[in-house]
Order: structure tokens, then C-alpha cells, then sequence
């Protein structure tokens, strides 16, 4: 492999993606190795792509401002890597594959379980002729199971996996029921945690020279990231319910109206409890004792809240904020994307970057979060244009000439 670098070394410029996966989980684990420095060659269908390409609206604007062909969906996910357009459903194209992944340290796919055996591009395939490969798949279900060859998308997930029985509003109050999260946290937090197996893989490959398989399932990602609330269910073997803005074992933590707006109070203590019933003119409700511990506020929340509630609406979301925080009360305003992105605090850590674009002339992105001293994850290219770096990638890495890609196009591979 060749490093990249824009002047600093890059904490996985050594290793090279085969990323075979589109949509979102694994978009998203791709984009993060891609961060890291990786060199990621995004494989698309001809003339079609990933399929969130039109996923939009909204589109990124040219110039003129006309849309262009790349939808916001698409650019969320992709920054970094290098689109090459392959027909994998022609032999040509399985060879041209083959022929990559034996270049590569990593293949990453979502495709339905089986799908690629038929193809030659499953893992033993790819293990033949690349023994230390790391090769993850991205499943809804898993390799195995009896659901394992269904179909899985993040809201069927949320749904089978729990996370709406524990979402939305109780359902004894006005627009009470389940309520799917507003982004498809279940594929993020898969492609998360794919990402942390892809760099343990990588790390036993360099310390063994052994290389091995990686199943992921959506499914498996959201019972597990249910954390605590599934501790709970399985300490207790009681099924948890809806709490809204609430929270099932700290009280208060949770919104309140303002007479302005909302804001979010949430104590984590005692100590905390008893500041904010202070700052509120209410200091005898610290020493209740109905209210006085966490224990006893959780069995009493439904006398307590309604006080609180009264408190906190006679004065603005402003003046709550400026003197909770002037106590050490955790506090903070609910945010639309135009306050998220001027926030002074947002601004301030860079996270909305301009990026320059071959089609949009730049395009608005979000950077990656994570902040590393010496190895620095960042964005190294935008977003790829829809094969964009086909020829490039098959001569530089395969050696092919001119002639030879013409072939390929003639013949229906790329």
C-alpha cells in the first residue's frame, strides 16, 4: 500500500477497502475507515450506483444553482472514496473483483446472505487467493438463524429489536405510541460497530497474519445497543415502557415547557436536584421527603413532575439556562439544525466543512467527530462522482492499460 497524505501520516493509510456495500451501514463503516486514512474503492453498478444517489431531494447545487445528480443522502456517507463501476453480475466484472480484493486488506458487503457465493466474491472464494483477507458482511439477520435470509431495513429493525417499544410518548398521554428514532440509527450504529471489528481483524492480521470473516446483523446491533434499558428487562423481567422526553430510572430528567419554549433539565444526582428546585423558589421539594432521593422521586414522578412543570413555565428557556448552569445544573435548549449549526460550540470544533466538488463546485458536508492528536481523521476527497475514479483505480492498482479498459467497456464489465 501507499500512504496517503495531505502532510501528516494517516492512521490506516497502510490499508486499502474493497467496499462492495451501498445504502447506509455500510456506506457508513466505509466512511469511517475512509476518515481514518484508508484508501476505499467504492465497487457501483454501471450507470446506476448506490442507490441512495437518488435519494433526494435535496440535491447539491451547481454553480448556477440548478441541482446537480448528487443527492444529500448519498454525499452523507461516501466522502473519501473512490467510485469504480463494476457489473458484478458479469463474469468479467467477478474476475475484475477477484483481481481488486487480492489487492486489498478489507472487503466490506451487505448483500443478501448467499448472493455473492454465486458470484465467486464470497468470503472462502476471496480467502483462496487473498488468505489473510478481513471480509465483514453487513446483514439484517445475520449468516444465520431461521430469519437469516430476510431482507432488513433499519425501521423493520427498530421495530423487531425493541427500540419503538421504548420510543415515543407513554401511551397513556396525548400521542402516546411507538415512534421509530429520526435517523436510522440501528444501520449507523451497525456500521459503528462494524468499524471497531474491521480495525480488531486488522489488528490480529498484523500480529498473527491470520486473516478471518465478520458478521454483522442489524438485528444483533440493536438488541445490543439497547444498553441499560435491556439490563434492566433482563434484571428485572419486566418489559419497560414508553417515557417520552423522560427517563425510566432518573427523575428529573426530562423537557419542560418554558414560557418561550422547551428546555431539557437533567439531574443526575441529588445535589443536582436540589440546585435546580432552588434556582426554581421551590427548595422545600429537595428536603420532601417523597422527593428528597432518586429512589423515591422515580415511585413519585407522578406528583413530583406536574409541580416542577409549574415551576419551570412561569419564567424563559434564557433566563432557566443561564442560571441552572451557573449552578452546575446539566441543562440545554432543544435545537432545530439552524440553531445545531450556528451553535458557537459547533462552529467552534469545525463540524460543518466545505468540501471542493467536481460537479457542485463545493458541497456542505459534516466532519468526522473523531479527533485524533497525531493520526488526524479527515475528509480527503469528496464524495465520488459515479465512476469516477474507474480508470484510475484499475491502472493504478491493476496495472491495466488504456487498451485493456477499453476492452472492459466494450464488453458490458465496467
Amino acid at each position: 500500500m501507499t500512504e496517503q497524505t495531505t502532510g501528516l501520516k494517516k492512521a490506516l493509510g497502510h490499508i486499502r477497502v474493497l467496499d462492495l456495500s451501498r445504502v447506509l451501514a455500510g456506506p457508513w463503516c466505509s466512511q469511517n475507515l475512509a476518515d481514518l486514512g484508508a484508501d476505499v474503492i467504492k465497487i457501483e453498478r454501471p450507470g446506476a450506483g448506490d442507490d441512495t444517489r437518488a435519494w433526494g431531494p435535496p440535491y447539491a447545487k451547481d454553480a448556477a444553482g440548478h441541482d446537480t445528480t448528487e443527492a444529500a443522502y448519498y454525499l452523507s456517507a461516501n466522502r473519501g472514496k473512490r467510485s469504480v463501476t463494476v457489473d458484478i453480475a458479469h463474469p468479467g466484472g467477478q474476475a475484475l473483483i477477484r483481481e481488486l480484493a487480492r489487492h486489498c486488506d478489507v472487503v466490506l458487503e451487505n448483500f443478501k446472505v448467499g448472493q455473492l457465493k454465486k458470484y465467486g466474491l464470497d468470503y472462502d472464494a476471496l480467502k483462496a487467493i487473498k488468505p489473510d483477507l478481513v471480509y465483514c458482511s453487513v446483514t439484517g439477520f445475520g449468516q444465520d438463524g431461521p430469519y437469516a435470509h430476510r431482507a432488513g431495513y433499519d425501521f423493520l429493525i427498530q421495530g423487531m429489536g425493541g427500540m419503538m417499544s421504548i420510543t415515543g410518548e407513554r401511551d397513556d398521554l396525548p400521542g402516546g405510541g411507538p415512534q421509530k428514532v429520526g435517523v436510522a440509527l440501528t444501520d449507523l450504529m451497525t456500521g459503528m460497530y462494524a468499524t471497531i471489528a474491521i480495525l480488531a481483524a486488522l489488528t490480529h492480521r498484523d500480529r498473527s497474519g491470520e486473516g478471518q470473516y465478520i458478521d454483522m446483523a442489524l438485528l444483533d446491533t440493536q438488541v445490543a445497543m439497547l444498553a441499560n434499558v435491556g439490563s434492566n428487562y433482563l434484571t428485572s423481567g419486566k418489559p419497560p415502557k414508553r417515557w417520552g422526553n423522560a427517563h425510566a430510572n432518573i427523575v428529573p430528567y426530562q423537557t419542560f415547557a418554558c414560557a418561550d419554549g422547551y428546555i431539557i433539565v437533567a439531574t443526575g444526582n441529588d445535589g443536582q436536584y436540589q440546585k435546580f428546585v432552588e434556582v426554581g423558589g421551590r427548595p422545600e421539594l429537595a428536603g420532601d421527603p417523597r422527593f428528597a432521593a432518586n429512589p423515591q422521586r422515580v415511585q413519585n414522578r407522578d406528583v413530583l413532575v406536574p409541580i416542577l412543570a409549574e415551576m419551570v413555565k412561569t419564567r424563559s428557556k434564557a433566563d432557566w439556562i443561564a442560571q441552572l448552569e451557573a449552578v452546575g445544573v446539566p441543562c440545554g435548549p432543544i435545537n432545530n439544525l439552524d440553531e445545531v449549526f450556528d451553535n458557537p460550540q459547533v462552529r467552534s470544533r469545525g463540524m460543518a466543512i466545505d468540501m471542493p466538488h467536481p460537479a457542485a463546485g463545493t458541497v456542505k458536508l459534516v466532519r468526522s467527530p473523531m479527533r485524533l492528536s497525531a493520526t488526524p481523521a479527515d475528509a480527503q476527497r469528496p464524495p465520488p462522482l459515479l465512476g469516477q475514479h474507474t480508470d484510475e483505480v484499475l491502472e493504478n492498482v491493476l496495472g491495466q492499460t488504456a487498451a485493456d479498459i477499453a476492452k472492459l467497456r466494450e464488453r458490458g464489465v465496467i
